[in-house]
């Protein structure tokens, strides 16, 4: 299987096919194709890893002694 990577947007439920791309893809009609489509989720990862350090940091902070406050 051969692999045709190429960055795009979505748009009216839409994805552009660069011109490249659908050249590659006219020579070879009536193929089977798999379609695998990878939402860019940096900004969603980069805020779980700031709240999992924020999370971490503040712990340490925590001692066992300061227990006797959690049931107020």
């Amino acid at each position: 299987m051969k692999a045709l990577e190429f960055k795009s947007k979505i748009k009216n439920n839409q994805i552009h096919i660069p011109t490249r791309i659908q050249s590659e893809l006219k020579t070879n009609q009536d193929k089977d194709i798999r379609v695998i489509v990878l939402i860019d989720d940096s900004e969603i990862y980069d805020d779980l890893i700031f709240q999992q350090t924020t999370k971490a940091q503040f712990l340490k902070g925590y001692a066992d002694s300061d227990s006797i406050y959690d049931n107020n």
